[in-house]
C-alpha cells in the first residue's frame, strides 16, 4: 500500500477547510440576527429574507461552479471563493440598511455555492485513491466544526451585541484558507483539460510519488475524451429509461434532505430556543453549539459503520430518529407550559435527537449517494442536479420557517416536518439502492433492471434482467 504524500494530505485538508467557512456562515448569522433584528427593526419576513438571500446566492454559485472550475481552474476558483467570501463578509458587517445587508448576503451565498461544487471535485481529483474517501468526509466534518465555531463566536460577542464583529470575523479564516490554497498546484485533470501535459505529469508525481504517472495520465485523457464525445447526450440519457429512475432518485433525495427542516434549526436556533422556553445568551447560543457537537459525534459514528452495515440501514435509522424527534416535539409543544422546566428539557431533547438523526443519516450519506448513484459519465451532472434540488428546498425552508412557527405554533410546525420526514423515509425504503460492497461500474445494473439488483445468473447471461429486489 502506497504511503500518502504530505502534499496529498495538504490538498485535502486545505480544500476541506473551506467547509469551516461554510459552516461558520450557517450559524453565525443565526446569532447575529438576534441583534440585527433590534438595530434595523426587522420583521419576521425581513429576517427570513436575510437568511434566504444567502441560499439564493448559493443556487446561482452552484450553477456557475462547474463552468468556473473548468475555465479558471479548481484551485484558482477556491482561492477566489475564499477572497470573495472575506470581502462580502466585511461588506455585510459594514451594512447600514436591510437592502445593503441582503445584497452582501446574496453575494456571499454565491461564493459558498461555488465552493460546494468545486471543493469535492478538487479533493476527488487531487487525492490518491487510498485517502480520497477520508479526505472527502473531512469536508463534512469541517462544516460541522464551522457551525460550532459560529455559535461560540456569537456567544462571546453577545454581551456587547456586536453583530458586525460576528459577521466580519468570518473574513479571518477565509483569508487564512486563501493563503494556504494559493501555494498548492491545481489538479492533473484540469492541467490535462487545458493541454498542460507537463504540469499534469509533475502534479501527479508530487501527489503520488510511487504511482505510474504516465498510465494515470492516459486514463484521465481517455475519460476526458469520452466526456467530450458524450456532451449534451448525457443529459438526454439521464432523462430516458433506465436512467430516468436514477435521475429522479437523486433529485428527490436531494430535496428531502433539506425540506425536512435541518437548516431551519441551524439558521434560527436562537429564535427556536426562545420559543421553547430558554432565556439568556448561553442558552440561545451555546446550547445550539452543543447540539452540533453531538451531531459531529453522530457523523463520525456513521462513518465507522457505513462500510460495515451498509447505506440503507444507516439512512433509514437516521430518518426514523428524525420522525421520532418530530413526534416528541409535537407532543411537547401541544401540552403547553403545564410541566414547566421539564417540558423545556424535553423540547431540547427533541431538537438534539432530530439533529443527531439527520447528521447520522442524511448528513453523512448525501455525497455518498451523489457519487455512487449514477454511472461515471453522468455523475457530475447528477450531483449538480441533486445539489440544486437540495438548495431549492433549503431556500423554501429558510423563507417560511419563522412564519410557520408564528402561524402554526411549535406543534404545527414540527407536525409538518414530521410528515415530510415520514415521506422521505418511505421514499428511501422503496427506492434507495444498497451500494455497499458494489463496484461503481456495477451500480448501473440496478437501474438497468428497473430498480432491482439482478441475479448473478442474469448478469452472467448479459441481460441484467429478472433479478430480485
Amino acid at each position: 500500500m502506497r504511503r500518502t504524500s504530505p502534499l496529498a494530505l495538504l490538498v485535502g485538508v486545505a480544500a476541506a477547510s473551506v467547509g469551516v467557512i461554510y459552516g461558520y456562515d450557517l450559524s453565525n448569522i443565526a446569532g447575529a440576527l438576534l441583534f440585527i433584528e433590534h438595530e434595523f427593526g426587522l420583521s419576521e419576513h425581513q429576517q427570513e429574507l436575510v437568511a434566504t438571500a444567502t441560499v439564493i446566492g448559493e443556487i446561482a454559485g452552484a450553477a456557475a461552479g462547474g463552468w468556473l472550475a473548468n475555465t479558471i481552474g479548481r484551485k484558482r476558483s477556491m482561492v477566489w471563493v475564499s477572497v470573495g467570501y472575506a470581502a462580502f463578509a466585511l461588506l455585510g458587517a459594514a451594512s447600514t440598511s436591510l437592502p445593503m445587508l441582503t445584497v452582501a448576503r446574496l453575494l456571499l451565498g454565491v461564493t459558498i455555492g461555488v465552493s460546494v461544487v468545486v471543493v469535492p471535485v478538487f479533493v476527488a481529483e487531487s487525492a490518491p485513491a487510498a485517502a480520497r474517501g477520508a479526505l472527502l468526509v473531512t469536508y463534512g466534518v469541517a462544516t460541522v466544526v464551522g457551525i460550532i465555531a459560529g455559535y461560540l463566536c456569537a456567544y462571546l460577542l453577545a454581551g456587547s451585541g456586536n453583530w458586525r464583529a460576528m459577521l466580519g470575523l468570518a473574513a479571518v479564516p477565509a483569508v487564512l484558507v486563501a493563503c494556504l490554497l494559493i501555494r498548492l498546484p491545481d489538479t492533473a485533470r484540469w492541467y490535462l483539460l487545458k493541454g498542460r501535459t507537463e504540469e499534469a505529469h509533475r502534479t501527479l508525481r508530487r501527489i503520488e510519488p510511487g504511482a505510474d504517472a504516465q498510465r494515470e495520465l492516459a486514463e484521465i485523457g481517455a475519460s476526458l475524451r469520452e466526456e467530450r464525445r458524450a456532451g449534451v447526450g448525457v443529459l438526454r440519457e439521464m432523462l430516458r429509461r433506465p436512467y430516468l429512475r436514477a435521475t429522479l432518485f437523486v433529485v428527490t433525495l436531494g430535496f428531502f434532505i433539506q425540506i425536512t427542516g435541518i437548516n431551519a434549526i441551524v439558521y434560527y436556533s436562537p429564535r427556536l430556543f426562545a420559543v421553547m422556553g430558554f432565556e439568556g445568551d448561553f442558552a440561545l447560543l451555546v446550547l445550539p453549539a452543543l447540539v452540533q457537537v453531538a451531531a459531529l459525534a453522530a457523523m463520525l459514528v456513521s462513518l465507522t459503520l457505513i462500510d460495515r452495515v451498509g447505506r440503507r440501514p444507516i439512512l433509514l435509522s437516521g430518518i426514523a430518529a428524525m420522525v421520532a424527534a418530530n413526534a416528541l416535539l409535537v407532543a411537547a409543544f401541544a401540552v403547553g407550559g403545564v410541566f414547566g422546566g421539564a417540558l423545556t428539557a424535553i423540547k431540547f431533547g427533541g431538537v438534539l435527537l432530530f439533529t443527531v438523526g439527520y447528521t447520522f443519516g442524511f448528513g453523512s450519506l448525501v455525497w455518498v449517494y451523489a457519487g455512487e448513484a449514477l454511472p461515471a459519465r453522468m455523475r457530475s451532472m447528477g450531483s449538480s442536479a441533486m445539489l440544486t434540488s437540495d438548495l431549492v428546498a433549503n431556500a423554501i425552508v429558510a423563507a417560511v420557517f419563522l412564519t410557520m412557527l408564528t402561524s402554526l405554533g411549535g406543534a404545527g410546525t414540527f407536525a409538518v416536518f414530521g410528515v415530510l420526514a415520514a415521506l422521505s423515509m418511505a421514499f428511501v425504503y422503496r427506492y434507495a439502492p444498497e451500494t455497499k460492497g458494489r463496484q461503481l461500474e456495477d451500480i448501473r445494473h440496478f437501474w438497468d433492471n428497473d430498480g432491482r439488483w439482478p441475479t448473478d445468473e442474469a448478469l452472467a447471461a448479459g441481460g441484467g434482467i429478472g433479478g430480485s429486489a
